[in-house]
C-alpha cells in the first residue's frame, strides 16, 4: 500500500507541471496573473486560436517540424553506415575516432554557433531549414551512432557471413535482414535525434531570423509584460510533437531501454 501511494504522488509530482500549463493555456493573462485556480474559471480558446490563425506562429511550427525531420532522417542515414564499421571492421585509430564522435555531443553549442552563422551565411544556406538541420548533425550523429553500435555489436556476425554465402550483395543484406534485426536500435537513435533537433534553441535562433517555434515563444515578451497565455498555449502544443513521436516509436524505445546502448 505504502509503495503504491508512493508511486501515485511520484507520478502526480510529474504530471503537475503539465497539467499547470494545460491550465494556463485556457485562461486569460488577467486571470493567470490575479487569481490561483486549479481550473479556468472562464475558460477560452483565443490562446489556441491566436497561434493557429497568426501566420508567424504557425509558420514556426512547419519550420521547426521541416528541420526537425529532415536532421532525423540525415542523422539516421549517415549513422547507419559509420555503426556498421565501428561494429563490424577494426582500424587504426578506430576508438580514438569514435570517442572523437562522443566529444562532438560533450561540446556546448555556442562553441559551433559562430563558425556555422560564417559558413552558411557564405554559402547561403542561412534562414533555411537545411542550416538548422545540418547544423544538428554535428551533435545527433554522434549520438546516433553511439546508440545503433551498441545494437549492431549484438547481431552475431554469422548472420552477415551467412548472407554473403547465400549470394546477397551488401545493400540487400543490410536493408532485408540486417535493419529488421536492429530495427529497435533505429527506432530509439530517430526518437533522440527527433527530440534533442525539436528542444534546441541556440542554432535555431543563430541560423535564422528567428522562425523556429522557439524562438518565436520568447517573443511574447513585450512591454506590457508576458502573454502567459499565448506562451502556455504555445507551450502545449510543442509537446504535441514528442507524444506523436513516442506513439509511434513506444515498442521500439521499450526494446531499446531494455537491449540497446541508451
Amino acid at each position: 500500500m505504502t509503495r503504491r501511494l508512493i508511486l501515485i504522488a511520484y507520478i502526480v509530482f510529474l504530471l503537475l507541471p503539465i497539467y499547470w500549463l494545460v491550465n494556463m493555456s485556457f485562461k486569460t493573462n488577467t486571470e493567470i496573473t490575479t487569481t490561483m485556480s486549479i481550473v479556468p474559471i472562464a475558460p477560452t480558446l483565443k490562446n489556441y486560436a491566436e497561434i493557429f490563425t497568426n501566420p508567424t506562429w504557425y509558420g514556426g511550427f512547419r519550420f521547426s517540424l521541416t528541420y526537425v525531420v529532415l536532421n532525423t532522417l540525415i542523422s539516421i542515414g549517415v549513422a547507419l553506415p559509420a555503426a556498421y564499421a565501428f561494429s563490424r571492421y577494426h582500424f587504426l585509430g578506430d576508438k580514438h575516432l569514435f570517442f572523437w564522435l562522443l566529444t562532438n555531443r560533450m561540446a556546448p553549442p555556442a562553441v559551433f554557433a559562430l563558425p556555422f552563422f560564417n559558413l552558411y551565411s557564405a554559402v547561403g544556406l542561412f534562414n533555411t531549414s537545411w542550416a538548422v538541420a545540418l547544423a544538428h548533425c554535428i551533435f545527433n550523429v554522434p549520438l546516433a551512432v553511439w546508440i545503433l553500435e551498441g545494437f549492431m555489436s549484438g547481431v552475431p556476425r554469422e548472420i552477415d557471413e551467412t548472407a554473403y554465402i547465400d549470394g546477397y550483395s551488401f545493400p540487400r543484406f543490410f536493408i532485408r535482414i540486417f535493419l529488421p534485426l536492429i530495427a529497435s536500435g533505429v527506432g530509439v537513435a530517430a526518437f533522440f535525434c527527433f527530440m534533442f533537433s525539436w528542444v534546441e534553441l541556440l542554432f535555431a535562433r543563430t541560423l535564422t531570423n528567428n522562425q523556429s517555434i522557439s524562438s518565436i515563444m520568447t517573443r511574447t515578451v513585450s512591454a506590457a509584460g508576458i502573454d502567459w497565455g499565448l506562451l502556455s498555449a504555445a507551450g502545449v502544443l510543442t509537446l504535441v510533437p514528442g507524444v506523436l513521436v513516442i506513439w509511434f516509436v513506444r515498442n521500439y524505445i521499450a526494446k531499446g531501454f531494455a537491449l540497446g546502448r541508451v
